[in-house]
């Protein structure tokens, strides 16, 4: 497993296994990672032989969505939903690179709500209002429309009490939550962040897990719930008999961001620097700020072994999220180019009707 690095000096450089290039074109997939520190979208994609990481810039990107066609990206005060224009994608150059483009929809802004976590329910999107310990949905109204939190919270207050931070969905529906500590207090969960972190169950209304350290991103995956216990940088799963967390691997990072594809699990790590908030965990206390590292890493569910990383070097020293993109090799997204969005033109299919032939052949963009 030799260990390929981008050239230059590029602060947005990184490096990975050779092993991931024809592993991406095996499963025929692409990653989208957010790092709201260094402000940006990544989307990893295999390119003859290599791993080429496509940069777009955000203001605090954090959680993301795919659903439908549609990606949707969290930022510091909005949420930007995209959706995949196939027809754009073969304008792109080079001509036959890309099989996706996504365009901006809309943008719909929040406040600032410290927006983690996102899914699709069907066509709506759910997201975590972590500032006001909630998951919410939104509509053309309200900057959010509460749609649960948790039991002892008692008031919805901009106070972020328990750090409710991730969520996993059952056949759709939201159902495991996670957050950092049990209490309604304002800030309350930073007294015991090292083991006050939860999981809690939706449907049954009980917290089932407790003692954990930093819990992120649950994710019901092939019939287990995993979870990535970041103070700890291990992953691993939820016994459903015991309600206990038994992690398979400990990482060299403050582990946070989580998807799967086929046996895979694509991890996303956080070098985290000391601070306040990250102190007296057990993955600062173990490894030294100079040991920690950033980037995505693979490993086999089935046998709870590494099988390969990407790991950013310079700019990027933290991510949040990781998204697999199932059957796109090479998608593009555009938040910034006038021109291009200006000329491409998405109609429904009535409407279609009445364009002349030749220009539908033919399209703008």
């Amino acid at each position: 497993m030799a260990e390929e690095k981008s050239a230059g000096s590029d602060p947005l450089r990184s490096t990975h296994t050779s092993n991931l290039p024809p592993l991406f074109e095996q499963l025929g997939i692409s990653l989208a990672v957010t790092t709201y520190q260094a402000g940006k979208l990544v989307f990893v994609r295999a390119d003859e032989g290599v791993l080429n990481t496509h940069f777009r810039v955000f203001s605090k990107p954090m959680g993301l969505a795919l659903g439908n066609g549609r990606l949707a990206v969290g930022t510091a005060q909005e949420i930007w939903e995209f959706r995949n224009v196939p027809a754009v994608a073969t304008k792109l150059d080079p001509p036959g690179k890309h099989d996706a483009c996504f365009l901006p929809r809309r943008i719909h802004v929040t406040g600032d709500i410290q927006i983690h976590e996102m899914a699709y329910w069907g066509d709506e999107l759910w997201f975590a209002n972590t500032a006001f310990s909630c998951l919410c949905t939104y509509d053309e109204n309200h900057s959010f429309v509460p749609q649960w939190r948790p039991w002892f919270v008692e008031q919805l207050t901009p106070g972020d009490c328990c750090h409710l931070n991730g969520f996993a969905t059952v056949d759709g529906k939201p159902r495991w939550v996670t957050a950092l500590g049990e209490t309604r207090a304002i800030g309350g969960w930073r007294d015991n962040k090292k083991s006050g972190g939860i999981l809690l169950d939706m449907e049954a209304r009980e917290v089932r897990t407790r003692g954990l350290s930093m819990p992120h991103s649950p994710r019901w995956y092939d019939g287990r719930l995993w979870m990535l216990e970041s103070g700890t940088g291990s992953f691993g799963y939820v016994d459903m008999n015991t309600c206990r967390y038994e992690p398979i691997i400990v990482l060299p990072g403050f582990t946070r961001g989580l998807d799967f594809a086929g046996n895979w699990a694509f991890i996303g790590l956080s070098q985290v620097r000391e601070s306040a908030m990250f102190s007296g965990i057990e993955l600062t206390d173990r490894l030294s700020e100079q040991d920690r590292v950033c980037g995505v890493w693979v490993v086999d569910i089935t046998t709870g072994q590494q099988a390969g990383f990407l790991r950013f070097e310079d700019a990027v020293q933290e991510v949040f999220a990781v998204s697999v993109l199932p059957g796109l090799r090479f998608p593009e997204l555009v938040n910034d180019d006038a021109e291009l969005t200006g000329r491409s033109y998405v109609l429904p299919d009535e409407a279609l009707e009445d364009v002349p032939n030749a220009l539908r052949a033919n399209p703008p963009a």
